[in-house]
Order: structure tokens, then sequence, then C-alpha cells
């Protein structure tokens, strides 16, 4: 019995010399976190864009079927009215389509913004939680080599 109780102060004494600091960890969750948060906004902002420009794209057809839909006088009027309709919706593709690319380049150039920051702030984090237990353990080493002696 003496020999585990010896043992278990002897356990203590060890952790009691080499505390964990959680602030390092607690800094990397914030930061991954808020991380999060920040791409998360990115990303609902262009659902919102992209689902602004399909809306609007969908009326716009829309209101141009109208014309197809009409009653004509000539059948060449019909040919027309859907000549006309293919001419206005492929201009329109083409203007979505660069409403698209703008949104999905907007959410590039923000993402990779977002990483290099957090990078920058996670490599400086671990740069001083490192430092910082470098610094705890060798303090700690002296003092169980002093305490030794």
């Amino acid at each position: 019995m003496a020999t585990a109780q010896d043992f278990n102060k002897m356990v203590q004494d060890m952790v009691a010399n080499f505390p964990v600091d959680t602030t390092a960890y607690q800094d990397a969750f914030k930061t991954s976190a808020v991380l999060g948060e920040k791409m998360s906004k990115v990303a609902l902002e262009a659902a919102e864009k992209s689902n602004d420009i399909s809306s609007a794209w969908a009326k716009d057809t829309l209101g141009k079927l109208g014309s197809v839909t009409t009653a004509k006088a000539e059948p060449t009027e019909y040919t027309k009215a859907l000549t006309d309709f293919a001419s206005a919706s492929a201009e329109l593709a083409a203007e979505n389509l660069a409403a698209f690319a703008e949104v999905a380049k907007k959410v590039q150039m923000e993402t990779v913004e977002l990483v290099l920051a957090a990078g920058k702030d996670l490599t400086e984090e671990a740069t001083a939680a490192v430092k910082k237990a470098t610094d705890e353990a060798t303090a700690a080493a002296k003092k169980a080599t002093a305490a030794a002696k």
C-alpha cells in the first residue's frame, strides 16, 4: 500500500511540474470558429446572390415567353416570335452566366483571403504556444533536476 501512495504522489508531483496550459487550444478553437463563421457568411451571401440571379432569369424568361404564346395572324409570325425568343434567351443566358461567374469569382477571392488570414493567425498562435510550452518544460526540468540533487 505504501508503494502505491508513493507512486500516486510521484505522478501528482510530475503533473504539477508540467502544467498544461489550455489557452493555446482555446485560442485555436476561437480562431477556427471565427473562420467558420466568416466562411459561412461568404457561402450564404453567394447563395443569396445566386438565388436572386436565378429568380430574375426565370422572371425575364417567362416575360419573354408571353410573346410566343399569343395567337398570330400569319404562320410566319410564329417563326419570328420563336426566333426572337431564342435570341433573347441566348442573350439572357450569357448575361446571367456572367453574373454567376462574378459571384463565383468573389467567393473564391474572399475564401482565399480568409484562409490566408486564418493560416497566419494559427501560425502565430502555434509559435507562441510552442515557445511557451518549451519555456515551461525547460523551467520544470531545471526545477526537477535541482530537487533531485
